[in-house]
């Protein structure tokens, strides 16, 4: 009887261990980052402004966040889009949506890490940006200026907003991004990867999408979820264990 128990308890055991990592799956889903200015858990937002508009049904930002995410050196980073004269306004079209992508989405959970920083704990590695998106990016960015590769850091904040260091020249984005990837992969320091995959695969996501049409970036979500976290709607990295379990209860 002692060692039927035995065996039953590891079993019990297995089956928790499933269960955790099936948790740990549905935990990279419909979640917020915690950052600066995301909210706590996802949920509507009816008045989201104009770009951000596309995720008012289930957002991670708010109103006010979405406003600020269109005016240059707003309240929310104080970064100056203009800091190699003004930005051309397809250009800096992109960069409200990356904004409004990265403030109010809650798709990006396969790709939140963890980071050391003063103003926010979790940041986004490697979202896969789908092809068209890092494309258009660079061909509408390609003519205008600015001074630096990674915009993340290295920056002149002594007056309160970005200015460019003193040894940093200003060129066409062309200059220091003379690819798209190298624009999508560097700007943000890794946030992006450039996918070669395109819009519609359900294998990258999309910075921009029309909401009539429902958020792909959900599917997409669950995709990566599924395939690359250990144990993430699948047996994981328990079923070796919960195999051996089942072979002892037949073999006693």
């Amino acid at each position: 009887r002692k060692h039927l128990w035995t065996r039953w308890r590891l079993l019990f055991l297995g089956l928790l261990a499933m269960a955790h990592g099936l948790r740990r799956g549905n935990d990279l889903l419909n979640v917020c980052m915690d950052a600066k200015h995301h909210k706590i858990q996802p949920g509507p937002e009816d008045d989201l402004h104009r770009q951000c508009s596309p995720w008012k049904k289930n957002a991670c930002c708010t109103a006010n966040t979405s406003i600020a995410a269109h005016e240059d050196a707003s309240y929310l980073y104080r970064f100056n889009y203009n800091h190699c004269g003004t930005m051309a306004l397809a250009c800096k079209r992109h960069f409200i949506q990356d904004t409004c992508l990265y403030e109010c989405s809650p798709n990006l959970g396969p790709w939140i890490r963890p980071v050391s920083s003063s103003w926010r704990r979790e940041r986004m590695l490697n979202v896969p940006l789908c092809k068209e998106d890092c494309n258009q990016w660079w061909e509408d960015c390609r003519t205008s200026y600015t001074c630096k590769e990674n915009w993340q850091k290295g920056w002149n904040w002594t007056s309160g907003i970005n200015k460019c260091p003193i040894e940093a020249a200003c060129h066409p984005f062309s200059f220091y991004f003379p690819t798209p990837a190298s624009l999508c992969e560097n700007i943000w320091g890794h946030s992006y990867n450039a996918s070669s995959f395109g819009r519609g695969s359900g294998k990258c996501i999309q910075m921009w999408f029309d909401p009539a049409r429902g958020n792909p970036n959900e599917a997409v979500a669950k995709y990566y979820a599924s395939a690359s976290a250990p144990g993430i709607f699948s047996w994981g990295a328990s079923f070796p264990f919960l195999a051996l379990t089942l072979l002892l209860l037949l073999w006693g």
